[in-house]
Formats: structure tokens, C-alpha cells, sequence
């Protein structure tokens, strides 16, 4: 049995090594909860598909033939549904954030057993639950690119900087997972908090509008939003063509790792008193 009040290691190397040689846990972990959440359902993981196609669906109907909206490019060639690809674009970002966040106040508080009774490395929940958000998100990016083909006959191919557009914002979730799972054990609160400020957070990012939108003196304010850069990027790539911004994500992935570490950081100093509380 492990002493779940030792001091755990704050490095980098050893989070990564603690991945790497729990990776197949993970793994297992991460099928058991995909397969876990459409257990005893007729059609099982095919919900997996089934549900982005019926909002990408819901959502071009509503917004392309109920409000009629355009984006606003200026192209005479904006079709129908081109404002609810676009949308959707920003609302696989949102959810792969919301999603994280919100589940993190709670994965020490589930797993009591592995806190007290077995040696566990309870990192691996966060990566695990990354993982398993992440599966839906790349389900949900199949269905938004077959619809993309579908209406306009091709795929960009800067779609493949899709993963590059993807990564800071991976790694910014998984530190904040690390963080607020561990303030969750403390603060029983963290839940219903986070719960408000995502949602808060959605009508605060360009996922309804375009930042150009705005009138100027807001703009700044949803600039700061650190979905609204993703967001911007994943658009370029996959609705417009656009190379991405190379910099802005090079610089974006070095605040995100500096995150990620403080994030992980105080979660290896507080898990110590994890048994304590729980």
C-alpha cells in the first residue's frame, strides 16, 4: 500500500514518464469510459456519431432557414448552410474545454478507492478524461468535414494542421483539469461554479458571431478569451484554407505548457491531503 501523504515528484520528466508507462491504463481506462457511457444502449458508441450529425442537422435548419443567417464574409457564394459549419466549428472547440472542465471537479471525488486503498497514479485521471472527451471531439470533427464536403464538394487542405490548431488548447485543459480536481477535493463548490463560468464562457467566445461583429471597444475583451484564438485558427484551417498562424500558436503552446506545470505543480503538493479529506 502507498503512503498517500509522501511528497510526489512536481517534474515534468516524471509526468511523462508516469504517461508513458501507464499509457496502456489509460488506454483501458479511456475505452471502459467511452464504452461505459452508451452501456445498454441498442445502437452503443454509434451514439457517438449519431448526435453531432442530429446538431449539426438541428443546427443548420434553425440558423440557416429559421433566422436565415449569414456569417457576413461578403462572399456572394455564402450558402445556406455555411453559417452552421461555421458555428459547429466553434462549438467542438467550446465543448472540448467545457467538457474537460466540468468533469474534472469530480474525478478524485469518484475515485475515493484509488486515493486511499491501491497505488494509483491519480495523474492519469486527467489524462484519461482528456482522452475520452477528445474521442467525441475528433467524432464530432469526422461528421463537420463530411459535411463540409458534402455542401461544397471539398476538403481544404490545411485541414491537417487541424492537431497542430488543437494541441495548446489540449494542454491548457489537462493542467486546468489537474487543478480543479484537486480544488474540487477541497471546495465542494468548484462543480457548480465551473458549470456557470463555461456557459458564461460560450456566449463570450466568437462561436454565434465573428469577432469583427463587435463594435470595437469589446473586441479586445473577447480577444482575451482563450478559446476565441483557437477558435480563429480552427476556423482558417478548415472553413477557409488559411494557413494558421504558426507564432501565435507557437507562443500559445509555451503559455500552455507553463500552465499546464503550474497546474500540475499544485496538484502533486495538495493530493497529499487527498486521504485526508476524502
Amino acid at each position: 500500500m502507498m503512503d498517500p501523504h509522501s511528497v510526489k515528484s512536481t517534474s515534468i520528466i516524471v509526468l511523462l514518464r508516469s504517461i508513458i508507462a501507464n499509457r496502456h491504463l489509460i488506454y483501458q481506462m479511456t475505452k471502459r469510459e467511452i464504452t461505459g457511457r452508451y452501456r445498454g444502449s441498442f445502437m452503443g458508441v454509434l451514439w457517438s456519431f449519431i448526435n453531432p450529425v442530429l446538431m449539426l442537422t438541428v443546427y443548420t435548419f434553425v440558423f440557416s432557414v429559421v433566422f436565415k443567417a449569414r456569417w457576413g464574409t461578403g462572399s456572394v457564394s455564402e450558402s445556406k448552410s455555411d453559417f452552421a459549419i461555421i458555428l459547429f466549428v466553434g462549438l467542438i472547440v467550446h465543448t472540448l474545454f467545457a467538457e474537460t472542465l466540468m468533469r474534472a471537479p469530480t474525478l478524485i471525488l469518484g475515485n475515493v478507492n484509488y486515493v486511499k486503498k491501491v497505488i494509483f497514479p491519480l495523474e492519469t485521471l486527467s489524462v484519461t478524461s482528456i482522452a475520452s472527451v477528445l474521442f467525441h471531439s475528433i467524432i464530432s470533427l469526422i461528421v463537420l468535414l463530411s459535411a463540409f464536403f458534402i455542401f461544397n464538394g471539398f476538403i481544404h487542405w490545411t485541414v491537417i494542421f487541424i492537431p497542430l490548431v488543437f494541441f495548446p488548447l489540449i494542454i491548457v485543459s489537462v493542467g486546468l483539469s489537474w487543478f480543479l480536481s484537486s480544488l474540487g477535493v477541497f471546495i465542494r463548490d468548484v462543480g457548480q461554479t465551473i458549470a456557470i463560468l463555461t456557459m458564461i464562457l460560450m456566449f463570450l467566445s466568437p462561436i454565434f458571431y465573428p469577432v469583427s461583429a463587435l463594435p470595437e471597444k469589446f473586441q479586445h475583451v473577447i480577444i482575451l478569451n482563450p478559446l476565441t484564438f483557437i477558435i480563429e485558427q480552427s476556423r482558417n484551417v478548415i472553413i477557409w484554407g488559411k494557413m494558421p498562424d504558426f507564432t501565435g500558436l507557437a507562443l500559445y503552446s509555451i503559455a500552455a505548457l507553463c500552465l499546464m506545470w503550474l497546474c500540475f505543480f499544485w496538484f502533486q503538493k495538495t493530493r497529499k491531503g487527498f486521504a485526508d479529506v476524502l
